[in-house]
């Protein structure tokens, strides 16, 4: 089996001076390209303008999802002209005000050019494979628009 590395760094400055009073703003870096604005979500004091790592974790399920359905439909002769996914996820927090994710629910509409008689099974053939729903610990359902 290969095994793949992924570094990504987190950055905060500020002063943790109390609970409420704290800066949530940080950034999330990879070498080489664009830094992400990261916050906590509003209901946890965050900044409603930056990246909250829930709506993060629902893009990855969503992206990894999208790239292997893309490469399973360019295998397949299919030919796609737009792609696009309205993901969903659902988070419940506990009596000790930590958390999980119970679920996340993608919605990719698919528009192709050609073949869409062979389109029947790649979203589940895609979700089977991707990488990031094989990892998550809660269901992650692909409900298909087209």
């Amino acid at each position: 089996m290969r095994e793949h590395g992924y570094e990504v760094n987190v950055t905060w400055t500020g002063e943790t001076t109390g609970i409420r009073d704290y800066s949530r703003a940080h950034e999330v870096a990879v070498e080489g390209k664009p830094a992400l604005p990261g916050s906590s979500d509003p209901a946890f004091r965050g900044d409603r303008d930056r990246y909250n790592p829930e709506e993060l974790l629902v893009a990855s399920l969503a992206q990894c999802h999208m790239l292997w359905f893309l490469g399973l439909a360019a295998e397949a002769g299919i030919v796609v002209t737009a792609y696009r996914d309205r993901a969903v996820g659902t988070m419940a927090e506990d009596a000790g005000g930590g958390g999980r994710f119970t679920g996340v629910t993608l919605r990719p509409e698919v528009t192709v050019h050609s073949g869409h008689e062979k389109l029947a099974g790649l979203h589940e053939k895609a979700h089977h494979l991707c990488f990031i729903a094989n990892s998550v610990n809660f269901p992650v359902t692909v409900q298909s628009v087209a």
